[in-house]
């Protein structure tokens, strides 16, 4: 792969919070090849941080490529893969049980960012002081507030709150959201899971994400959710 034509700083952190037990999220930093990428597992102890290690180690030796269509086809590739080997896992266990996670990534190909993503894992994109969501969250109360049937401002404290629709291993085949984006100098761009976002609105992420360089708005983010409730995994790159 020829050298991106901008120069990326990053920043990973990953705490099992105030109440879980295990931390079943996990992430990956690979500047060099213009990747990251967090996951947030679920299916419980043995499950959950099973699922979500598979999918960062499956693409922690992606291969460099000068073609950025073979770069995110081989991601996807690796990605069916993992759902393929969990789904058939679950399938296949003496107790019925899915073992899946989220996945969220970030792609660097050139002057153009491509996030893919299944699940409510986020990205963000911090671009002159403005913070934008890159993604759609696949879950049962995003499709209601699609369908008008819920206001955004509820979805937080709904019984389905937690219900995903999409995720790594959750079903036989794995349909996976594409976004491509144009690169600014000065960009800052966010994926995190959602023991994150569920604890901050977005003024605090907007705030945390401007304060200074990676290592410490990673260490801002982490700061104002453990200052809370933290009742699950965090996780952001």
């Amino acid at each position: 792969m020829s050298e991106p034509a901008f120069s990326w700083v990053s920043a990973t952190t990953t705490h099992t919070g105030k109440v879980r037990a295990v931390n079943e999220d996990a992430c990956l930093s690979l500047p060099r090849r213009g990747l990251w990428v967090v996951a947030d597992g679920m299916g419980g102890h043995e499950a959950g941080d099973v699922a979500s290690s598979m999918i960062v180690d499956s693409l922690s030796d992606v291969h460099a490529h000068d073609n950025p269509a073979d770069f995110l086809d081989e991601v996807e590739d690796r990605l069916f893969d993992v759902n393929t080997n969990l789904y058939e896992t679950a399938a296949n266990a003496p107790v019925a049980r899915t073992i899946g996670s989220t996945v969220v990534a970030l792609l660097v190909m050139g002057h153009h960012t491509v996030v893919v993503w299944a699940g409510d894992s986020r990205a963000y994109r911090l671009r002159d002081g403005e913070l934008k969501k890159l993604t759609i969250d696949h879950s049962q109360v995003e499709m209601m507030i699609q369908t008008g049937a819920l206001q955004p401002a509820e979805a937080e404290k709904h019984p389905l709150a937690n219900v995903i629709t999409r995720a790594v291993g959750g079903t036989e085949e794995l349909y996976l959201d594409v976004e491509l984006r144009e690169i600014l100098d000065g960009d800052r761009y966010l994926l995190c899971s959602d023991g994150l976002y569920k604890d901050l609105d977005e003024a605090a992420i907007t705030r945390c994400l401007g304060s200074g360089d990676s290592e410490a708005a990673c260490q801002a983010l982490l700061d104002e959710v453990l200052a809370g409730e933290a009742n699950d995994n965090i996780t952001a790159a």
